[in-house]
């Protein structure tokens, strides 16, 4: 069984993921967007070991404490795809751009490709390559759990911004109407910020991608 545990970061209370397997004991953390302290408190509270970083694409409030987390617990990197290396490599400007504490830029061990898989512990994810908010954007979604981490593509109730550089709206559109919706009405999603919803709930209400937009 995959857990997961939401951990809000940075003044921009992004969703950072706390994910691990029951068998294993091993986890992973999505999204760690700064606020590191917070991160390893919820991972020593969970009792859980975490083996890798998971990002979904490269805006500070998402990777900013990537390249520090990843130094103290020494532990690979994958994603995003690597259409968004222009955005982690330039992490330190964007850091003075939205205000964040200096950070560092990082290389991940594994860019992430559409079709890939990434594992947590005994447990695996399938990884959708879901353009439009950056080129570069991935989403993580267990099978077996019926969860999806979405980051920035899709909102309760809303979609991510296209005005960053190489966003795109009809990009972004086609990313959630033929990637993440036909996952499955029943698929929870951890959106990167706000809470929780459904695909289903998206598609009968979301006035941008909903079936009646």
């Amino acid at each position: 069984m995959l857990h997961c545990r939401t951990i809000p970061v940075t003044p921009f209370e992004q969703n950072c993921s706390l994910l691990w397997c029951d068998a294993t004991g091993r986890a992973a953390v999505v999204d760690p967007g700064g606020d590191i302290e917070r991160i390893l408190a919820a991972v020593r509270e969970e009792g859980v070991q975490v083996e890798k970083i998971l990002i979904t694409h490269g805006h500070i409030d998402h990777a900013g404490g990537t390249a520090a987390l990843a130094r103290q617990l020494k532990v690979p990197i994958e994603g995003p795809q690597e259409e968004d290396r222009f955005w982690i490599a330039g992490m330190p400007q964007q850091s003075k751009m939205f205000g964040f504490p200096e950070v560092d830029s990082f290389e991940p061990e594994r860019w992430l490709n559409d079709g890939d898989t990434v594992t947590v512990g005994a447990e695996t994810l399938q990884v959708i390559h879901a353009p439009g908010h950056t080129p570069g954007h991935v989403v993580f979604f267990h099978p077996g759990s019926r969860l999806a981490i979405v980051g920035d593509v899709l909102f309760a109730g809303s979609i991510g911004r296209t005005d960053f550089p190489r966003g795109d709206h009809a990009t972004l559109i086609a990313s959630i109407r033929e990637k993440l919706f036909p996952l499955g009405d029943d698929v929870t999603f951890v959106p990167g910020h706000g809470p929780r919803s459904t695909f289903g709930d998206e598609r009968a209400d979301n006035p941008y991608v909903g079936d009646y937009a």
